[in-house]
Order: structure tokens, then C-alpha cells, then sequence
């Protein structure tokens, strides 16, 4: 799981995105603010489309860390979701992030969130196809 910007009106917004280990997508979330709700919410979402991991990489950020800790208190001891912090653990969804701004760069960005959550659909489903 990571996290990325993406300007929308001149604004940064963030887009939070899950991958498997091999690489395919599972799910993403534009948000306005990265906070550990933004967070918790987004986590929430892939886990219910595509079930509890045993296992998530991320990296040393706060809010992911506490949005996390917050759902496994949900879970007992032995069925808590391990998580891996690391900064090249990452590597994989940090050079996808380059597809993303590269497309959203040559369309000079976005212009209203509506255009941003439909155009960046189209990209992350042609990618999970």
C-alpha cells in the first residue's frame, strides 16, 4: 500500500493504492487529506473487496501505521494483519506511481474531482485488467 499526489484544480489530493505481491492492483481511493482516516477508510475498502491480508508492506508513515493498528484491535492476537515497515519493500508501487503522473502530466493535470475519480478509474481498471 502507498500513497501518491495528484493535483486536481491546482490542489494536491491523494491517491492511496493497493497492490498484491505479484504487482496487480486491488484497489485505490482519491482523498483530499492523507490522515489516518483517509488511511483507515482506504484500508477498510480493499479489505472488504478483496479480503484480510496476512501481511501489508507500507512505509514509515504515521497515519498508516495508526489507521492499521486501529483495525487490527478488531482482529484477535493471532489473526492480526503483520506489518512490514520498510522503505524498499515499497519499490514496486513507487515506480508504478510514474505510469499515473506520467499520464496525468500530459492531460496538464485535472480540473474538477469528478474528471479525476472517472479518468483515474479507466487508468487503474485498464491496469487491472
Amino acid at each position: 500500500m502507498d500513497e501518491t499526489f495528484i493535483k486536481v484544480k491546482g490542489v494536491w489530493h491523494y491517491l492511496y493504492r493497493a497492490m498484491d505481491k505479484v504487482g496487480q492492483r486491488i484497489d485505490f481511493y482519491l482523498s483530499k487529506q492523507r490522515d489516518a482516516a483517509s488511511a483507515k477508510l482506504f484500508f477498510q475498502m480493499a479489505i472488504r473487496s478483496s479480503g484480510k491480508p496476512e501481511k501489508i508492506n507500507i512505509d514509515k508513515s504515521v497515519s498508516n501505521t495508526s489507521s492499521l493498528n486501529n483495525i487490527n484491535r478488531d482482529y484477535k492476537q493471532n489473526l492480526q494483519i503483520k506489518i512490514r515497515q520498510n522503505e524498499y519493500l515499497n519499490n514496486m508501487k513507487e515506480q508504478d506511481h510514474r505510469f499515473i503522473k506520467k499520464m496525468c502530466k500530459a492531460m496538464l493535470w485535472f480540473y474538477s474531482l469528478k474528471s479525476t475519480r472517472a479518468t483515474l478509474c479507466g487508468i487503474e481498471l485498464h491496469h487491472m485488467l
